[in-house]
């Protein structure tokens, strides 16, 4: 399951296309959680009652080394008495152990929110970043999962309950040998709104929304689209004195397809006006997911023109290739970089970039260029030959493009917020929103 899976909400209950789902099962949901590098080592793990021996990882390790790339080993891993459900996030696996049959997406967005907040907790989530606190990190986990059910999963509810690690608190707690568990149970937790602590105060009232979209595209060598389409979010940092009640609106908000809420939105407001009415969680939170499909709405912001050919009996090859922007609206496509895995056959490539920096790779065949802006008055072009090994056919592979890019205040689905209101205040607040297109994945077959 990649990083596109729905997001469903979790702790107050499943959330699944806006239904609530609650799981009231007396069978333990996740069983066990192994955290394992990318050497393959296990360099944390954490059990709820009873011990799972390390060895269940092996049938991991086992589709992990079947799998072509990192992120193709299977979400969901049946073994003879448990089944394995794994995320891959900063190049750790989160494997979850899981004794009975239970909704897997479940699992797997319970996953992604302990990764989000090892994030928010310890500003990276990386093998140094989870050692480092590792106090916190058994700590957050005693708080998140209860017996196996998923309890406390907001970040501003678990930092009442576990205060986030300062140097000043680590001297502290190593000192007084006392540790980041707060004395009183979260007023969150005790409220009509279990994700908004009460009694919030700020200075500056200020509500942000990044409207991020990611595109996956196939393209085949006649320029046809074999495959387009859109992963949204739309994700909110709200700092905000009070209980305000928002509403957000849409100018199109038909586009959205199989949409994802977090427990705050009211569904059956968007079911019948389409208008997204909630009272947010204090801080950072993701609003919802989204997906656009339907391909006649999938603009394609980028466009290749190559020629990449290999002749019968030549030692050499020629690579042309120019990039161009094309349906941005006058935005500017930007931190663009070009891959391309070479047949095997050729040795090196003599090119030239007309900007940007390009690195061939001899031993893996991976030829990088690094564009960065695309110039619409003069577009970027990488031309050149390949030398092929003396007495090596014609290549028979078909190799392909891989595109990455960024545009800046634009949704390539064309979603624009109508507005945003507040209720429930009486205080003016600054709201910004902004909006960003980046490629998911983009690849062109030749």
């Amino acid at each position: 399951m990649s990083k596109h899976s729905h997001h469903y909400a979790l702790g107050e209950g499943l959330l699944e296309k806006g239904r609530n789902y609650h799981f009231a099962s007396p069978v333990k949901m996740i069983h066990s959680l192994f955290l394992i590098n990318a050497s393959g080592d296990i360099f944390l793990e954490k059990h709820w009652k009873s011990v799972v021996s390390r060895s269940v990882c092996d049938y991991f390790f086992e589709a992990q080394e079947r799998a072509t790339e990192p992120e193709n080993v299977p979400p969901v891993i049946p073994t003879p008495h448990h089944y394995l459900i794994s995320v891959l996030r900063h190049r750790i696996y989160f494997v979850a152990v899981i004794q009975s049959e239970v909704p897997p997406l479940f699992v797997i967005e319970f996953l992604h929110r302990v990764v989000d907040t090892f994030q928010d907790y310890f500003g990276v989530c990386t093998e140094a970043a989870i050692k480092d606190n590792v106090v916190v990190v058994y700590e957050l986990l005693e708080e998140m999962l209860d017996n196996g059910f998923p309890l406390a999963t907001e970040s501003n509810i678990l930092k009442e309950l576990i205060k986030p690690p300062t140097i000043l608190r680590t001297m502290v707690n190593t000192i007084t040998g006392s540790t980041n568990v707060g004395e009183q149970l979260p007023t969150g937790q005790l409220s009509v709104v279990p994700w908004r602590r009460t009694g919030v105060k700020y200075t500056n009232n200020e509500a942000y929304f990044d409207v991020v979209e990611e595109i996956d595209v196939i393209i085949d060598k006649s320029g046809s689209t074999i495959t387009a389409e859109i992963q949204g979010v739309i994700d909110a940092c709200v700092k905000l004195t009070g209980m305000p009640d928002l509403t957000l609106s849409f100018m199109n908000p038909r586009l959205l397809d199989d949409v994802s809420f977090h427990p705050c939105v009211r569904f059956k407001r968007w079911e019948a006006e389409r208008i997204l009415s909630f009272i947010p969680p204090d801080g950072n939170f993701r609003l919802l997911s989204y997906h656009v499909s339907s391909q006649n709405l999938v603009a394609i912001p980028v466009y290749v023109k190559h020629n990449i050919t290999f002749r019968e009996g030549s030692s050499q090859g020629r690579f042309d290739l120019t990039l161009g922007p094309k349906q941005t609206m006058g935005k500017a496509v930007e931190s663009v970089l070009v891959s391309s895995q070479l047949p095997r056959g050729v040795l090196n490539a003599n090119l030239n970039p007309s900007q940007g920096t390009y690195t061939f790779d001899p031993v893996t065949k991976l030829l990088s260029w690094d564009v960065g802006k695309i110039n619409p008055q003069k577009l970027p072009s990488l031309k050149g030959t390949m030398n092929l090994q003396a007495g090596a056919s014609k290549p028979d592979e078909n190799p392909t493009i891989n595109i990455q890019f960024k545009i800046q205040q634009m949704a390539i689905s064309g979603l624009k917020v109508n507005r945003l209101d507040m209720y429930g205040e009486k205080y003016k607040p600054f709201k910004g929103i902004k909006y960003m297109t980046k490629a998911g994945k983009f690849q062109l077959l030749y």
